[in-house]
């Protein structure tokens, strides 16, 4: 769990803290799409596991960026203001991931 208690040396040291680990990050870049269900995330991000899923998704509700509400009789996940607020964030991290990819012959997934 995020440890928002301490203190920390400057904004971009918070901001690694609150959105560390690759999970976390790729789980906010494909809610910034819309909201999904918990299966939806849970085949759009196959190299995560049921539990692992769950957990950051937990962590995620806990810090204020992702909530569940009922959607047409379904639970959905669905970014808070607070998580829509790292929309261009997470935008230019795929646009950099994108060009990287390009340059250094990375294989992305389709």
């Amino acid at each position: 769990m995020t440890d928002l208690t301490r203190t920390f040396g400057c904004p971009v040291e918070l901001t690694l803290e609150v959105l560390g680990g690759k999970w976390k990050t790729v789980l906010l870049a494909r809610l910034k799409q819309g909201p999904l269900r918990y299966g939806d995330l849970r085949r759009q991000v196959p190299g995560l596991s049921d539990k692992m899923l769950t957990q950051r998704l937990h962590e995620l509700e806990q810090i204020g960026l992702v909530r569940r509400a009922a959607l047409g009789g379904h639970e959905h996940y669905a970014l808070t203001d607070r998580g829509e607020s790292l929309s261009a964030v997470l935008q230019s991290l795929y646009d950099w991931g994108s060009a990287f990819a390009a340059e250094a012959a990375v294989k992305l997934a389709p």
